[in-house]
């Protein structure tokens, strides 16, 4: 009985593992895949052990060789990002950007966010880690057509509230944020700017978004594994010393312990990735998006931005109230083998958060097996097959597990004979 209940998990990751990664169209896109080479490094000894504290300065024995991991996998993300400080130990985004608003803020504080329709994240918000630590939410004016934050009513808005934090970032962010513009007033007011990156740090890596330290941020928070296609995990980078201070304090002991040693050396790895290759993947990436909204808007869907060319980013968002809703729209592709994610968009209220009116797609996953634009433009038509033209979803199903078979391997990482690679030449598998 027991064999027979292994050979069950066993066979579910197997389909798991068959399904999304080599029969499906992802286009979910807080996801990514990651490479042979750091889904090796992941798999390793940290997994099982403890290291609390700072590298060379820890609470536990044993640590000698993770210490060296981590000093170098920071050392290597603020060389890529241009940060003089980093903080690898956050497990996620969330658990980053709690830290970062229980270090500058004090209960009954202000926070300056976008509208949760317009892509804040739910941890900035009332409804996440944000409400639980007792700062208060106010919103960010925000301009719905444009999908932008509302400059000059935002400024009037910071002097207004002299808020403690500014939020910018977030889970939809189809066009830079507004750093630059509106640090002067942050300043005036005493303000710190926030950027949450999670969803745009693979650009930001490859140079090809804004850069938000170089513009002023004071704080940078993100996860690994959205455009940057790492392992999940966390990370904080800043150039404001008395700041990062404030972070660092507080990621430990109050909102990690541990912090999963065995990403650290995949993190590293994809960190490497990113510096040889980030420039051309992230060009791609941004070139695919725009080569996806595009078709869709020609084939008759309703994507938003049009006026200012879509996206500057991974993303693409439509309106799919037309079609059914976003809850539903999600599910019928999802038949198709098209995975997607319903996502709430301007109009739409907090009680729609289950039913939203839009769908959030990313191009980065199949960036990274390899899809060009004329892929794009043939998923387009995918879509518009399963979603206008009504086409048998089996038999769309059945054409996206043959065109996958074309893009199974991860592009943009190196070309590395993984079996060659021995205990002598890669002695951190040990």
């Amino acid at each position: 009985m027991a064999y027979e209940e292994i050979y069950r998990i066993v066979e579910l990751v197997r389909a798991h593992n068959k399904w999304r990664r080599k029969e499906c169209i992802n286009l979910i896109a807080s996801e990514n895949v990651t490479s042979p080479l750091v889904d090796m490094l992941y798999m390793n000894d940290g997994m099982h052990r403890y290291a609390e504290g700072l590298p060379w300065k820890r609470y536990y024995q044993g640590t000698r060789y993770i210490d060296e991991i981590e000093e170098k996998t920071n050392l290597a993300l603020g060389e890529l990002f241009r940060a003089k400080f980093v903080d690898i130990r956050p497990v996620s985004g969330t658990s980053a950007n709690g830290a970062a608003f229980f270090s500058l803020c004090e209960r009954d504080d202000t926070a300056l966010v976008a509208p949760v329709y317009a892509g804040s994240h739910v941890s900035h918000t009332k409804y996440g880690i944000l409400g639980a630590l007792g700062i208060k939410e106010e919103e960010l004016p925000f301009n719905p057509e444009q999908m932008r934050v509302d400059i000059d009513a935002s400024i009037k808005r910071i002097k207004e509230k002299k808020p403690k934090i500014i939020i910018l970032g977030g889970s939809v962010i189809l066009f830079r944020q507004p750093v630059k513009e509106l640090r002067e007033v942050a300043n005036e007011v005493g303000s710190y700017i926030i950027y949450d990156a999670a969803h745009v740090l693979g650009l930001i890596a490859g140079k090809q978004f804004q850069d938000p330290l170089a513009e002023g941020a004071d704080l940078v928070t993100s996860s690994t594994h959205k455009t940057f296609p790492g392992p999940q995990g966390g990370v904080a980078l800043s150039n404001n010393q008395e700041v990062f201070k404030k972070f660092r304090r507080y990621i430990f002991p109050v909102f990690v312990s541990n912090h999963h040693l065995h990403r650290l050396a995949a993190t590293w790895a994809t960190t490497i990735e990113m510096k040889y290759f980030g420039e051309e993947y992230a060009k791609n990436v941004i070139k695919n998006a725009k080569a996806l909204a595009s078709e869709l808007h020609s084939l008759g869907f309703k994507v938003l931005a049009e006026k200012y060319g879509f996206t500057e980013s991974h993303q693409v968002v439509i309106d799919v109230r037309n079609l059914g809703g976003g809850s539903y729209v999600a599910t019928q592709l999802e038949m198709c083998n098209i995975i997607t994610n319903k996502n709430m968009i301007p109009g739409d209220t907090p009680d729609k958060v289950r039913e939203p009116s839009g769908l959030r797609l990313g191009v980065q996953e199949m960036t990274r097996y390899g899809c060009g634009v004329s892929e794009m433009k043939y998923i387009a038509e995918l879509m518009e097959k399963a979603l206008i033209k009504k086409v048998d979803k089996e038999s769309i199903k059945n054409e996206i597990i043959e065109f996958r078979k074309n893009f199974q391997h991860v592009k943009y990482t190196f070309d590395i004979e993984l079996n060659n690679l021995t205990e002598e030449k890669l002695p951190i598998l040990i």
